[in-house]
């Protein structure tokens, strides 16, 4: 089931895998220099769906969650993703330590997991993505907040 309006999209999903496949199809449409925020709590799938949409892009290869590196790099053949998780960051000061501003740009895609945990240091997210608990599938709420978001937002309603 999918529920649209002009600036957020609303997908359902019976179980993880079937996200998992979205996320694969998904990557084939993704426009570079986007900051797309992951929300949702543990265990949701934030991990799950950066996966499928770096191993979508063309990474072959594990897609690991970097809880303890904070970020990993994906040089992929159009673009270089940013996957981050910050988890355990304790402060966002942290984030400018490790040059955090160098990640973002127009030929790269960034994933952030817990971007609260960064909140006055990253820039603001072109998406927002939240995953909640539907059924025992998960419910992504896309939500366009510039532009570039809108515009990738509008390429995903027909994937």
């Amino acid at each position: 089931m999918e529920e649209v309006s002009e600036k957020s999209l609303t997908l359902n999903f019976a179980d993880e895998a079937l996200m998992l496949v979205w996320a694969k199809t998904a990557a084939a449409v993704l426009n570079s220099g986007l900051v797309i925020h992951l929300v949702g709590d543990l265990g949701m799938g934030k991990t799950t769906l950066s996966r499928g949409l770096i191993q979508g892009l063309g990474h072959v290869g594990n897609v690991k969650s970097p809880t303890y590196t904070l970020v990993e790099p994906y040089e992929l053949e159009r673009l270089t993703v940013y996957h981050f998780d910050l988890y355990r960051l304790a402060d966002p000061e942290e984030l400018e330590f490790m040059g955090v501003r160098d990640y973002f740009g127009p030929s790269t895609v960034s994933l952030i997991e817990w971007p609260e945990k960064g909140a006055g240091v990253l820039p603001a997210a072109d998406i927002s993505i939240n995953i909640t608990q539907w059924h025992l599938g998960r419910c992504l709420t896309l939500t366009a907040s510039s532009p570039n978001g809108q515009a990738q937002l509008d390429r995903w309603k027909n994937c």
